[in-house]
C-alpha cells in the first residue's frame, strides 16, 4: 500500500481549516491503497519521511519565512532522506496574513535540493479561507493520493 504523509504546522484556526481540507481529500472514499499518515512538523521523523511515497506540507507564512517548525522538520530530515527520496511526489499549502513569497521560495528551495517532484499546484492564501480555498486544499489532497495510487 502506497503512503501519502501530510507535515504540517497549523497553529491558527485557519490554517488548521486549510489542513483539514487536505486531508478530506487524501482521504476521498474514491481514494484506494493509499495511507495517509498525518503528522505534526515537531513529530515528524526520518522514519515516516523514508517510509513515505509521497508528501504533503502545510505552513503558515511566518514574518515572510515558513513556520519555525516545518524548517526544524526539514532541518531533522535532510541529509538522511537525501538520497532515499529523491524523485518522490509532493505538494504544499501556504497560508499567510500578507506576504507568502519568501515561504514558498524556501520551500522550494529545499524540495529542489532533496529533488523532489512537484506533483500539483499549491495552494498559497492570505486571509480567511472561503469555499474555493477550502475546496483547492481538498483537491491538493486528492490530487496527491489519487497520485500514489497503484
Amino acid at each position: 500500500m502506497a503512503k501519502l504523509l501530510i507535515v504540517h504546522h497549523t497553529p491558527s484556526p485557519s490554517t488548521q481549516a486549510l489542513f483539514e481540507a487536505v486531508v478530506a481529500g487524501a482521504t476521498h472514499p474514491d481514494i484506494e491503497g493509499v495511507e495517509v499518515v498525518r503528522r505534526p512538523a515537531l513529530a515528524a521523523t526520518i522514519p515516516d519521511v523514508l517510509d513515505a511515497d509521497g508528501y504533503l506540507l502545510g505552513t503558515p507564512a511566518n514574518l515572510g519565512s515558513m513556520s519555525g517548525a516545518l524548517k526544524h522538520f526539514f532541518d531533522t530530515v535532510y541529509y538522511p532522506c537525501l538520497d532515499a527520496t529523491q524523485g518522490r511526489p509532493f505538494g504544499y499549502w501556504i497560508h499567510g496574513n500578507s506576504d507568502t513569497s519568501g515561504t514558498e521560495r524556501q520551500l522550494l528551495a529545499i524540495t529542489k535540493g532533496l529533488s523532489w517532484t512537484k506533483a500539483a499546484e499549491p495552494v498559497i492564501y492570505t486571509g480567511d479561507p472561503g469555499r474555493e480555498i477550502l475546496a483547492a486544499c481538498t483537491e491538493l489532497g486528492g490530487t496527491l493520493a489519487a497520485t500514489l495510487m497503484a
